[in-house]
Order: C-alpha cells, then sequence, then structure tokens
C-alpha cells in the first residue's frame, strides 16, 4: 500500500485549498508551524505538529498542543525550516507520496525553494505535489507518462528544470508535440489543455515541472 501523507505549511491561507476535498487521498496529516493551525480549521485529523510556531498565537498554539498526535517545538534560530523538519519527519516513515498545501504564496524566496525541495523528494522515488489554490505542480523525469483531464486545473505547462529537455512529445492536447526540443526558458508549452480524457507526455533527457493551473479570482 502507498503511504499517502499532507504536509500544511504556513503559507497564506487564501492560497490553500479546502483541505477536506483531499480527505480520501491522505492516510496522514502534518502541520508546519501554521499549517497545524490550518489542518484544524479544516477540520481535518493533525497526526503530526513540528516547528517553532512563530505564526501562531498562544491559543492556538495550545489547541494544537492538545490536538496532534504528535507534537514537536524547535528553537526559532535553526539551519532548517519548519518545511524541511515536516520533510524529514515524513521520509523517516518511508512515504510513497506527498501532497504539499501551504508553500506557494506571499514571499517569492520561500515559494521558490519549496517547489525546489520537489527535486531531492524526486531523486528519492517519493511522488511529491505542490498544490495551491490555483496550481498542481509535479516535478517529472524523462520517460513515458500518462496525464489524465482535470476540469477543476484545466491548464497543463511544461516547464524546463534542466538546460536541455531532448524529443518532448504531446499526444491528446490540443497543442500536440512531436520530439521537440526544449531549452531552460522556453515558453512553447505554456498554457496547453487535453481534448482526450487521458493524454501521455513523454521525453529522453532532461527533468520538467508538470504545472496544472486554472484562473481564479480572490
Amino acid at each position: 500500500m502507498r503511504k499517502k501523507y499532507a504536509i500544511v505549511g504556513g503559507g497564506p491561507k487564501r492560497y490553500i485549498p479546502d483541505l477536506t476535498e483531499y480527505q480520501g487521498d491522505v492516510m496522514n496529516w502534518v502541520g508546519a508551524d501554521q499549517g497545524a493551525e490550518v489542518i484544524l480549521e479544516n477540520t481535518m485529523p493533525l497526526h503530526k505538529a513540528i516547528g517553532d510556531f512563530d505564526s501562531v498565537d498562544e491559543h492556538s498554539l495550545q489547541r494544537i498542543k492538545e490536538e496532534a498526535k504528535d507534537f514537536s517545538i524547535y528553537p526559532n534560530e535553526k539551519d532548517e525550516t519548519d518545511l524541511e523538519l515536516a520533510l524529514q519527519y515524513v521520509k523517516s516513515f518511508q512515504a510513497s507520496e506527498l501532497f504539499l498545501f501551504g508553500v506557494t504564496g506571499g514571499r517569492l524566496d520561500h515559494a521558490l525553494i519549496n517547489i525546489q525541495l520537489l527535486y531531492p523528494l524526486w531523486k528519492e522515488g517519493v511522488k511529491a505535489t505542490v498544490i495551491d489554490a490555483q496550481n498542481k505542480v509535479e516535478l517529472v523525469g524523462a520517460g513515458s507518462h500518462k496525464i489524465h483531464k482535470d476540469s477543476d486545473y484545466q491548464y497543463v505547462s511544461f516547464l524546463p528544470v534542466t538546460l536541455d529537455i531532448r524529443k518532448l512529445s504531446l499526444s491528446g492536447f490540443s497543442y500536440p508535440l512531436n520530439e521537440a526540443d526544449l531549452s531552460y526558458g522556453s515558453t512553447r508549452c505554456i498554457s496547453n489543455y487535453l481534448i482526450e480524457d487521458e493524454g501521455t507526455f513523454s521525453f529522453t533527457e532532461g527533468i520538467l515541472l508538470v504545472i496544472r493551473s486554472k484562473d481564479i479570482n480572490y
């Protein structure tokens, strides 16, 4: 059985989707700092709360301590971010699939490094997805992959992470592609969408960010 976990970080709450929509997909919910507060506000079980908790008030911290099945507090000055601490905790249980909420929005440096954390997870064989109210982001390596239509996140973009992507092909998309080479910074594969219930994409070399997104008014 795949061990599915979700980590909720302390990003702006308006960027976090309704977590109850993922209740059937997640076995364990981990809150990093204010993310623990968000889990409780969404009436989800809080299996682990971890971080320095400098983003919550005393009343909320007390509730987190009472309702978390496992609680760990760290000093404010530390080498790891609260999210990294949560990732270390989850990886110790050999998670095979991970959803990351509350890690985008707000400061750009935080959002970018949190997305970059997908790389070490990918190297360790963990299927990880960053999810917010407008986007789903996943890191994908060379090979052939299937992708299913998602009416909630209809746009699909492919962004090179490595300097070169070799022989990218897209099938089942409105804008198909046949063995095209992409370089870092290319905008060629932005805002595509599926016209079939299932599509495929394949490439022989490189790493892509696959971003599924939708328009939204905050």
